[in-house]
């Protein structure tokens, strides 16, 4: 059981948040012919993006640092190595926790079909993909994410105005064969790559990492609390106190918004937290005690129950992010 720490009376201050927009998604958008489009992003910590959705899926990875996607009813806290799947038309909110390289692959899906999937198959195949999901990233997965071309689609001009004939164009028209020749090349090995992308997808481990939120807003703000500092009370008691509520209270909201009391719950936190932290390189014993287990054999024995793994081997080991162009 985590030992209870000391409970802080002071609340942490506001974080305040840089707000962007998402990136122009129609100048990456997948299509039949071009099923799995990549886009690159390097995002600073306390970094927001604004909330939003597409009319296909995405598949929103950590090459390093840490983000936390907030889509539908739940909160997912995405360190290097692991990966989050939104279907189609699934609002959500990137927050950057520390320091991050985002990848993201858009995924074409034909009308009520989900899933990475390029053929027929059977519906109970497809059915977990209709909702969110963590996912394990492979070394393959992410090489193959990495070597994917990130250049956007060019402007299109405003329907019925035709494009201005450039100077030097008539010049310009004795290499468009040559460079018709290279972007073909270019989408072949980009199909290519998706295609082994998809399968890799598809064998990808889900994990139990989601923390699922409420529709209350009563409820909803002390759940945020808790993400945010999770051991700043080691109870219900605490946490109901801080929000100026009744623990008897609180716990029905849980049962009612969740279908769970807060220890689960906070367990998920915890789990989350602890992954972010150890994507960080903290040694186990470190992480243990920051999120108050009174030993590395106990925080080891939650991780077993929560996730049928050691840390060591779900947790595994924190990779190098990419250059960054003109770093």
């Amino acid at each position: 059981m985590p030992a209870k720490p000391a409970t802080r009376t002071t609340r942490a201050a506001p974080v305040a948040r840089a707000t962007l927009p998402p990136l122009d998604p129609r100048r990456y958008a997948p299509t039949p012919e071009r099923p799995v489009r990549a886009k690159v992003r390097w995002l600073e910590p306390d970094t927001e993006i604004q909330p939003h959705s597409h009319a296909w899926a995405q598949v929103a990875i950590s090459i390093s640092g840490v983000a936390r996607i907030t889509a539908g009813d739940a909160t997912y806290l995405v360190p290097a190595s692991r990966a989050v799947w939104i279907p189609p038309a699934i609002e959500h909110v990137v927050a950057v926790v520390e320091a991050a390289e985002l990848r993201t692959l858009y995924v074409h899906q034909a009308p009520g079909a989900p899933g990475p999937f390029t053929g027929e198959v059977p519906d109970a195949e497809r059915e977990p993909w209709r909702s969110c999901r963590v996912l394990e990233v492979s070394p393959l997965l992410r090489e193959l994410v990495l070597q994917m071309d990130v250049a956007m689609d060019a402007l299109q001009p405003p329907r019925g105005q035709a494009r201005s004939r450039r100077p030097g164009a008539a010049a310009a028209s004795a290499t468009a064969p040559r460079a018709a020749a290279t972007a073909d090349d270019t989408l072949a090995r980009e199909r290519r790559l998706g295609e082994l992308a998809l399968d890799e997808l598809r064998r990808a481990a889900p994990l139990r990492l989601g923390i699922e939120l409420p529709q209350d807003k009563r409820l909803r703000a002390l759940c945020e609390a808790v993400i945010a500092d999770p051991t700043r009370h080691a109870t219900l008691d605490g946490w109901a106190a801080e929000a100026g509520a009744s623990t008897r209270t609180v716990a029905r909201l849980f049962r009612q918004q969740l279908g769970a009391s807060f220890g689960p719950w906070r367990q998920q936190v915890l789990l989350a937290r602890a992954l972010t932290l150890a994507a960080q390189g903290r040694p186990m014993g470190l992480i243990a005690a920051e999120l108050g287990y009174a030993s590395a054999s106990a925080f080891t024995a939650m991780v077993r129950r929560s996730v049928g793994a050691p840390p060591g081997r779900f947790f595994g080991t924190r990779r190098s992010a990419t250059p960054r162009p003109g770093a």
